[in-house]
């Protein structure tokens, strides 16, 4: 069975459909494209493996977690991990990247904690790692403003002179939003050196692909004056690629790049979602066969590169990091209740004192409230 055979547009003058870049098959095998050439060594493409095993392990983690009363909701990244770690891993440590609230591949290939990650979903804090060290920023729950974010502080490295590059993570039913076509109007015309990043999964909660636009999403880029391409987002190797090349075309004053990862979401929207009501099990279970994880796998098993001691490890990992993430989880302290109130504005003001104040008051009508 071929991309093709499930409707996923393929590369093929001969169908009309537009061309998805893919370097790595469903099958495991490596195919070659002539406009985003990588070498990768074996060695790398085993980190990306462990990247993606790991990563989706700390998902099934906190989706568990959530079940069990210790977070409030999770989004899940589930099927989405080639998409994320293949771009994620592209950034260099300069670049400057916009997530939305399912973005925990980028989180991972930027050095977030998992007790960092999992504190905004228990309701600790807004997120809890330094954007200034991690140089990803706060989860956007608001749907698509973090392209603004993004396009903005591309303009802003600009005028100072910088080399390099922001990006900014998406879905396609973001991609209907304002503010994301207002982010390809401005960096459209004032070249800012941003990515635009749409993971297509597919669904936008429960309202399909084909709510979101007539055409291929990748398409609406030429609209707005800049290049757009489609990529097989469960490959891991193409989405390292065609990153890489986007970025650094924003780094040379080529102006944006609109990459669609064309993907699925293998997971409910959030886990307060239910996917069975709008949606086929037989369409998951095609989509199963095209799992980022097990393509890589069969890759390096095929191709000699690893052998059943690597598999071992990295399951070994697995588990270690899953002990990790639950307890990150519940372990972390219960914020104060007075906390929120300097997490408003960097410096007091009078408004927010006098909120503040109210508040404390309140609490002191209850017996034994420690604030």
């Amino acid at each position: 069975m071929t991309l093709g055979d499930i409707g996923v547009p393929v590369q093929s003058e001969q169908s009309g459909g537009p061309e998805l870049v893919q370097l790595l098959t469903p099958e495991g095998e490596r195919v070659h494209h002539p406009d985003y050439p990588l070498e990768v060594t074996a060695e790398e493409v085993r980190d990306l493996y462990r990247d993606l095993v790991l990563v989706r392990r700390l998902d099934v983690e906190a989706t568990a977690l959530q079940r069990q009363g210790e977070l409030g909701i999770w989004a899940s990244l589930l099927g989405q991990e080639a998409a994320q770690i293949g771009s994620g891993r592209a950034l260099r440590p300069g670049d400057m990247a916009f997530p939305s609230y399912r973005e925990h591949g980028v989180a991972w290939c930027r050095g977030v904690r998992p007790g960092e990650l999992l504190s905004l979903y228990r309701g600790n804090d807004f997120g809890g790692w330094d954007p200034s060290e991690t140089n990803l920023g706060l989860y956007s729950i608001v749907i698509g403003a973090q392209t603004l974010h993004a396009t903005g502080y591309a303009m802003a490295m600009q005028r100072d002179g910088g080399e390099d590059a922001s990006i900014a993570y998406f879905g396609d039913g973001a991609s209907s939003q304002g503010d994301v076509n207002e982010a390809f109007v401005w960096a459209s015309v004032f070249n800012a050196p941003v990515v635009f990043f749409c993971q297509n999964n597919q669904w936008a909660i429960s309202e399909p692909i084909e709510k979101q636009s007539r055409i291929p999403l990748f398409q609406r880029a030429r609209g707005f004056g800049f290049p757009g391409v489609r990529v097989d987002g469960n490959d891991v190797l193409a989405c390292l690629a065609v990153t890489r090349a986007a970025l650094d075309a924003a780094r040379t004053g080529q102006g944006p790049t609109l990459v669609e990862a064309y993907t699925y979401r293998m997971g409910a929207h959030t886990t307060s979602d239910d996917p069975t009501r709008y949606r086929l099990a037989s369409e998951l279970e095609i989509w199963r066969l095209r799992d980022p994880i097990e393509r890589v796998k069969a890759y390096l098993s095929r191709s000699g590169e690893a052998d059943a001691a690597f598999f071992e490890s990295v399951q070994e990992q697995s588990d270690e990091l899953a002990g990790q993430v639950r307890s990150a989880c519940v372990d972390m302290p219960d914020p104060h209740p007075l906390d929120i109130f300097t997490e408003v504005y960097a410096e007091k003001t009078p408004h927010i004192d006098a909120q503040r104040d109210g508040f404390a008051a309140y609490l002191d009508s209850f017996e034994g409230v420690q604030h």
